[in-house]
């Protein structure tokens, strides 16, 4: 790995976003704890996963706690009715639900948290936020926090089982900011080609990230709708349900598809990922300057994503959740739809993503989530 150049430091007081080993020291430590043991299977080369509890609460409302309130005096004021998802449970569409999640922290003063669904939670439409007691904002864990987390769980396309255990958010700590510079940016795409395109200097120094773009290309499948009326998902049940009795096929005319409001959809991007160790990456939030629709919720690409250690062909396909709002919209072939920021990470990972470590979603194309099967 030193071979690649990219400097993050050896130790675990580096700057930046804390990789594998020092979250397991962190746990070691306490600074990460749970009611249950954290085995090295939550342990991501640069978050670590988290899993629902014992109750989930139907509410409301979502809700953000406010600094002078706990999670658990929302609830109490907001909830509906209490669900035991011990042996499992199903979490309607159209519904709002809160867990507190098995793992807690006690963060040093210097540690800060941010949360985002798994790439499966996304490409099942499930929005999922992490929320933590005081908190004014969503997925956002101050630095020195010492409490519980709680996952806000809102299925919009399917109904869901899970159970505890069931993971569908991923945390990631940092220690300050360590986000590379349009100038290093550059730099890392001439020596790694970051994404396999060509790059504008202008744009790139203007919004300090790499630009994503829309491949609706195919004259076969380009994406996929998902379908109205479906039975129940298991988050915990991989290659086992069947593609089309929850989603039909998406076809471009002309190189353009109509977003019908309110659909969601899984797309992909034209251009192949690549995050090499050392570095990790998260979509920029969609900007409503370019279109009423929201591209991607699951934003975290891990370091080692696309990567390969061979001469041979690297890159992994950025898979989009896109829903239009209010009125339907015209994508077309090549439009920009996300951008892509990277940050250093305070140390170089012991582990990065890949078949090596069972990772789902390597060398991915148009992908729907594990849950379905995949044609051989």
């Amino acid at each position: 790995m030193s071979s690649l150049h990219i400097k993050a430091t050896s130790g675990t007081a580096g700057v930046g976003i804390l990789p594998a080993q020092t979250l397991r020291q962190m746990i070691s430590d306490g600074c990460i704890y749970s009611t249950e043991i954290i085995n090295d299977e939550l342990i991501q080369p640069a978050s670590l996963d988290l899993r629902l509890g014992e109750v989930a609460w139907r509410v409301q409302s979502s809700f953000l706690p406010g600094i002078d309130a706990t999670v658990e005096d929302k609830v109490t004021n907001l909830g509906m009715h209490r669900i035991d998802i011990t042996n499992g449970a199903v979490l309607e569409k159209g519904c709002v639900y809160i867990v507190q999640l098995l793992e807690s922290l006690r963060l040093p003063e210097h540690i800060s948290g941010f949360a985002n669904p798994k790439s499966s939670t996304g490409r099942l439409d499930i929005f999922t936020r992490v929320i933590s007691n005081s908190g004014t904002r969503f997925d956002l864990i101050r630095a020195g926090y010492d409490g519980p987390l709680y996952a806000e769980v809102s299925p919009k396309t399917f109904s869901i089982a899970v159970r505890t255990g069931s993971r569908l958010s991923q945390l990631r700590l940092r220690n300050g900011r360590a986000e590379v510079t349009p100038d290093e940016l550059m730099d890392l795409q001439e020596k790694f080609c970051l994404i396999d395109a060509p790059v504008d200097p202008v744009e790139l120094r203007e919004h300090k990230s790499l630009s994503l773009r829309l491949d609706l290309s195919s004259k076969g499948i380009v994406g996929w709708r998902a379908r109205q009326h479906t039975g129940v998902i298991d988050i915990d049940r991989p290659n086992f349900y069947e593609p089309e009795d929850f989603w039909e096929p998406v076809l471009a005319r002309k190189g353009c598809v109509i977003l019908n409001p309110d659909d969601f959809y899984i797309l992909a991007t034209r251009e192949a990922i690549t995050v090499p160790p050392g570095l990790a990456a998260e979509m920029v939030a969609y900007d409503t300057l370019v279109g009423e629709f929201r591209v991607h919720y699951a934003g975290f690409f891990d370091p080692g994503f696309g990567w390969s250690n061979t001469n041979a062909e690297v890159g992994s396909r950025g898979v989009l959740e896109v829903r239009s709002h209010d009125v339907p919209f015209l994508l077309e072939h090549e439009q920009i739809i996300g951008r892509l920021r990277y940050e250093r990470l305070a140390a170089q990972p012991t582990k990065i993503y890949g078949t090596d470590i069972g990772s789902n979603y390597q060398g991915q194309g148009l992908r729907l989530s594990k849950q379905f099967k995949v044609e051989p």
